[in-house]
């Protein structure tokens, strides 16, 4: 138990200085901040989620004795306890009998994945109250905010009309970024949490710390119930007020669980099509230079969700005669 803890107090300590290298404002120091939940998640996927839960105390404590409780307060609910919560997950098991023979049923990666959009959107949520009581007071505030950086940045006087180039209402074009930015940063936070939990996976299973064997990510599936929860944020998103903010920002983190899925769909139904690395680097390229593929692919993901594509390609092709990847 002393290393477990020894460990956690480790990892906190680094997630707390790779949180805190935002003040720096770099790109790299950008690049670290995002990957503040990896250490934390190393160490719940590596040890336990006791060395992760000392993990986030120890990282909230050090920023609130270096900086404020702001930080602390924002690191733990952001950073911290996300990064426990689904390191915690990812290791749950039960015992399960198959074929009549016993073996260990590990927590479904669709599930983890629904898990990191639930708390995309709720990490999200939980900064609201600190910009406006109600929506019209929220978005004047994040307006205020963009003007207010815009003009830091290009030196325009605070008690100057600030004039953006090839835009002809710099007005507009703030309200528009305060309708925009709260989904995006849903869909910001949530990508981040999978691929620090990915990276994470990954640096423990190369360590041979693993104890969970390594999931088949195109067989991965979310939950029938995330559908409903899916078209209950999208029909929310309609309705006036904060709660078509809050709605509008765990429909856009969903989306990022069934762009997920849509992408181990993808992976699945070209298992044997000629010149499948050639496929997919294609789709993953379009998706880097464009970017709309990706809605596509969500598109495929909650489609495989309501028709079952994957089962169905699966049984007109026979058993399958190698692994997917």
């Amino acid at each position: 138990m002393v290393q477990v803890l020894l460990i956690g107090i480790g990892a906190g300590a680094v997630a707390a200085l790779m949180f805190a290298a935002l003040a720096s404002g770099s790109p790299l120091a950008m690049a670290l901040f995002y990957l503040a939940p990896l250490p934390i998640l190393i160490a719940a996927l590596g040890w336990s989620h006791v060395a992760a839960i000392a993990a986030a105390l120890t990282g909230s404590t050090a920023l609130f004795a270096t900086f404020n409780s702001v930080f602390a307060v924002v690191f733990l609910i952001g950073v911290g306890l996300p990064a426990w919560w689904l390191g915690y997950l990812s290791l749950l098991a039960r015992p399960a009998t198959t074929n009549g023979s016993e073996q260990i049923e590990w927590y479904p990666v669709g599930r983890l994945v629904l898990w990191a959009a639930l708390l995309g959107g709720l990490i999200v949520t939980v900064a609201i109250p600190q910009f406006g009581s109600d929506a019209e007071s929220f978005r004047a505030t994040l307006k205020s905010a963009f003007e207010r950086l815009f003009k830091a940045q290009s030196g325009t006087p605070a008690n100057e009309p600030l004039k953006l180039p090839g835009v002809s209402d710099p007005d507009s074009a703030f309200a528009f970024f305060a309708v925009i930015i709260p989904p995006a940063a849903a869909v910001l936070t949530t990508a981040t949490l999978l691929l620090n939990l990915w990276l994470a996976g990954r640096v423990v299973d190369l360590s041979g710390r693993l104890r969970r064997p390594w999931p088949k990510l195109s067989a991965l599936a979310l939950p029938a119930h995330a559908a409903a929860i899916f078209a209950l944020a999208i029909a929310g998103s309609f309705l006036p007020g904060l709660i078509g903010i809050v709605s509008g920002l765990f429909a856009a983190s969903l989306a990022v669980a069934y762009t997920a899925q849509g992408l181990a769909v993808l992976h699945a139904l070209t298992t044997v099509v000629k010149g499948r690395p050639i496929v997919l680097t294609g789709v993953y390229v379009a998706i880097l230079v464009f970017g709309w593929p990706l809605l596509a692919i969500a598109l495929l993901g909650l489609a495989d969700g309501s028709l079952d594509l994957r089962g169905r390609v699966a049984r007109k092709r026979g058993p399958p005669t190698g692994p997917l990847a």
